[in-house]
């Protein structure tokens, strides 16, 4: 490995940030303490480089991911040792179950302190080694470039996902005059990208003779930006499409060959599609339990094709008959770029398409107002063009179900982790990867009292987003279960104790409602059409259920809760 000489000597935390600025980052998320003491004294004078003080290392992760998830690009994170590095946990671990491309730098104790116990001290190397796609720990300034470089260029390719690199006190202090070269060379990381020819063949042949296709379409598709690939495929050959959580967004929801969400709580029409169908095409979809319900009888009478970047994904949950390994646009490229072959699914298309109008969505309440009906007004009044965040619970699963997605990267959530917390301060990341753009906040009250802290930075950074409170004074979705599943014991799932949260709005000098009236709410939530951070409280039902729901261990045809039109 060669050496490079410096103009002059640096130290390894002017090499930290003058790398990240020559490699495109221009904000970081973080938190000062000890460890990364030198690093945030360059910081404090380093220009090119936008630095968001969150309130707590997990905001500064989510807010990333929210960044990350919104864009596509690589964020950055910055936390210091022990205490700061282990509050960073959760947020890695839910960008690694969502292929989210972050890299993460924890501050260490100083090389002579490692494994003595030092104060502040903790192995987030081996901490994070299982929810991480690569982890360092430098032990020589000299390779912080090389390191980085690499470090990015993991993150950010094949499979996305989080990197760590932990970052000793003296190493960042320490100046030197010469550097590793930062040229990148592993060969034993080589994701493959573009597909094997002899199996898009395979999937057209399929096709051919299929009666009943459908494609699952999963966050793969929108991580490779494959949209506009993904809605010709399925027009070209007239084939329904499901999407997952994740996959929201890839076909606007007003589509006619859109099926909505599959799933525990996807639509009748989704699920009853992917009991049915007889050859199901996969972009992007890592078959998780949500969706598949019984893997026993998923799709059991169908033909499987799977396309997967992440090869270890492939036949892990469901057999694939056609194993395609490679970027979901890519693959839909060449599949649009072979010759057209014929297939007839017609009266497969009207079967499931009058799925979706014989169910009534929901029923009005004249006590109480509906979180759908709060959803699809935001909807009318956003066009359906907004970035919609959401916490999770109930008020998550309402917002993918009837908010009408129109764009990729529109719905930024925790899917795979599911981690309560993660909607305020992602939704601050997306906004400031997107100012021309409105962001809308769905929370429930159980997750807004999770990470309410970092709302002290709409303010200070000019953060318009927009919080809608769903408030039903519990846990909804753990509430929900008790009361299908254990006697109706709800068990530490109810709030009798919370806060006037618009009275925490008022603290934070935020502009806040509260809705209360069924009557009136239409009019009511006009107000979101404001240019300014608000808190938008809307108080539901403690009863309120999140419907269709698939009991744990069922198939997605055993659905509760449908109710079809008289």
């Amino acid at each position: 490995m060669g050496k490079i000489k410096l103009d002059e000597p640096k130290t390894g935390s002017q090499l930290v940030l003058e790398t990240l600025k020559k490699l495109g980052v221009d904000i970081i998320f973080g938190y000062p303490g000890g460890a990364v003491l030198p690093l945030y004294d360059e910081i404090y004078r380093f220009e090119g480089i936008q630095h968001i003080l969150s309130r707590h290392e997990q905001g500064s992760l989510h807010e990333a991911e929210g960044y990350a998830k919104s864009t596509g690009k690589l964020a950055v994170s910055l936390v210091t040792s022990g205490p700061g590095a282990t509050n960073a946990i959760t947020g890695i671990a839910d960008a690694m179950s969502d292929s989210v491309p972050i890299l993460v730098f924890t501050g260490q104790v100083a090389t002579p302190g490692i494994g003595k116990d030092a104060f502040q001290e903790a192995d987030i190397v081996g901490a994070t080694m299982p929810i991480t796609k690569y982890n360092y720990q430098i032990r020589q300034t000299e390779e912080i470039p090389r390191v980085i470089t690499e470090a990015i260029h993991i993150a950010t390719t094949g499979r996305p996902g989080p990197v760590v690199i932990d970052l000793p006190k003296d190493i960042q202090e320490k100046k030197v005059a010469f550097i590793n070269d930062p040229e990148i060379d592993i060969p034993s990381y080589q994701p493959t990208i573009v597909p094997n020819g002899l199996q898009i063949k395979k999937i057209l042949q399929q096709l051919a003779v299929a009666k009943r296709p459908l494609i699952l379409a999963g966050g793969g598709v929108n991580y490779a930006n494959g949209t506009k690939e993904l809605v010709a495929f399925a027009e070209r050959y007239h084939i329904p499409v499901v999407t997952t959580l994740l996959g929201l967004g890839v076909i606007p929801s007003a589509h006619p060959l859109s099926l909505g969400m599959g799933g525990m709580h996807g639509s009748y029409a989704a699920n009853m599609a992917l009991s049915e169908t007889d050859y199901l095409i996969n972009f992007g979809s890592r078959f998780d339990d949500r969706l598949t319900g019984k893997v026993a009888t998923f799709a059991k009478d169908a033909f499987v094709a799977h396309v997967d970047i992440d090869p270890a994904e492939i036949s892990k949950i469901i057999k694939a008959d056609i194993p395609v390994v490679g970027d979901a646009k890519q693959a839909l490229r060449l599949l649009l770029g072979s010759a057209t072959i014929e297939n007839d699914s017609s009266e497969w298309v009207k079967r499931v398409t009058y799925n979706k109008e014989r169910v009534l969505p929901y029923e009005k309440d004249p006590q109480f107002i509906k979180p759908q009906e709060v959803i699809e007004r935001i909807g009318e009044l956003t066009k359906g063009e907004a970035i919609v965040v959401t916490d999770v619970g109930q008020h998550q699963m309402w917002t993918a179900q009837y908010y009408p997605y129109k764009n990729e990267r529109q719905l930024i959530t925790s899917g795979g982790l599911g981690t309560m917390g993660f909607g305020i301060p992602a939704a601050i990341g997306a906004k400031l990867a997107n100012l021309e753009k409105e962001v809308i906040l769905f929370v429930g009250d159980g997750g807004f009292q999770m990470t309410n802290q970092e709302l002290a930075t709409l303010n200070g950074y000019g953060v318009a987003i927009k919080v809608v409170l769903i408030n039903n004074h519990s846990l909804g979705m753990v509430r929900q279960w008790q009361e299908a599943f254990y006697n109706e014991r709800r068990s530490e799932s109810t709030f009798d104790d919370e806060p006037n949260f618009q009275l925490l709005a008022e603290a934070y000098g935020i502009k806040h409602y509260r809705l209360t009236n069924p009557e009136t709410v239409a009019k009511d939530l006009e107000v979101i059409t404001e240019d300014r951070p608000m808190l938008i409280e809307v108080s539901i039902s403690n009863r309120e259920r999140v419907y269709p729901m698939v009991p744990s261990g069922k198939s997605n045809h055993e659905m509760l809760g449908v109710k079809f039109h008289a």
